[in-house]
């Protein structure tokens, strides 16, 4: 094989490694690539005959463009007679570290279908609202270019049209979040069952530094996209596991490069 082709190899095999928002044709191969994903993995919903994708489809197109969302806040604002909580998620651009978008959103237990919500579940679905707003807000054309609607799932759910989600257990409205814990969401949440509205969530600091060892060049593509996906569920305990995780399976693997050589 030529050095030319094998240099356009090399170039083709990076180029599917991650996309760039500003290039036409690199958002092109996203599209297919995003159809074929969300499709294997059921990521999507059919309300009214319509498919619009849920929150975990939007963060996987954001993760393959290096954009990732990051929590700014998750605030109470309920009332006496109702449960309500308003998040705000910013995304963060991996390569330039900069704010490239933002996304506001609310969840109450006055909607429909979510009377019997408990109040974690009221807080998470907030958050993941936020996250699909926020990447709704710069990614909509991907995702229509992948053949979908460009509202995520969570937003058509607070416009009342829940087509399959059941409600939790009923409980006291004012139940504490500690025993609210002990019982699943029924909505998909990127925080998932066991977190809660009064848990310490990673800071940024933590973040920051799992990102910084996840860009070493051991940790596989993979690898990094997983746990991009889940970095928002993390508190500060698992971010801090995390990060050990990391920095050891960054040491065994730079030692056995080193024995190898």
């Amino acid at each position: 094989m030529s050095q030319a082709n094998k240099e356009t190899k090399v170039e083709k095999k990076q180029k599917v490694e991650s996309y760039d928002i500003a290039k036409s044709d690199e958002t092109l191969h996203l599209a297919i690539d995003l159809a074929k994903f969300i499709k294997e993995n059921r990521l999507f919903q059919n309300i009214q005959g319509k498919e619009y994708v849920n929150v975990e489809g939007w963060q996987y197109a954001g993760s393959r463009l290096g954009i990732l969302p990051v929590v700014e806040h998750v605030v109470n604002i309920s009332t006496d007679d109702e449960i309500k909580y308003q998040a705000k998620v910013n995304l963060l651009d991996l390569r330039s570290q900069q704010v490239v978008g933002a996304g506001f959103a609310i969840c109450s237990n006055k909607e429909q279908g979510k009377k019997y919500y408990q109040e974690f579940a009221i807080a998470s679905m907030a958050q993941t609202r936020a996250i699909g707003k926020a990447y709704r807000n710069i990614l909509a054309w991907i995702i229509r270019a992948a053949g979908y609607e460009p509202t995520p799932v969570e937003e058509m759910d607070y416009a009342g049209n829940e087509s399959s989600a059941k409600p939790a257990v009923p409980t006291e409205k004012k139940a504490t979040m500690k025993a609210a814990s002990a019982t699943p969401s029924a909505d998909k949440a990127p925080a998932e069952a066991e977190q809660t509205a009064g848990v310490r969530y990673a800071s940024a600091k933590q973040k920051e530094e799992i990102i910084r060892l996840l860009n070493h060049q051991v940790i596989t593509r993979q690898e990094k996209t997983k746990m991009l996906l889940n970095i928002n569920r993390f508190d500060e305990e698992r971010a801090a596991q995390a990060i050990d995780k990391l920095k050891k399976v960054i040491e065994d693997r730079e030692d056995g490069q080193s024995a190898a050589a």
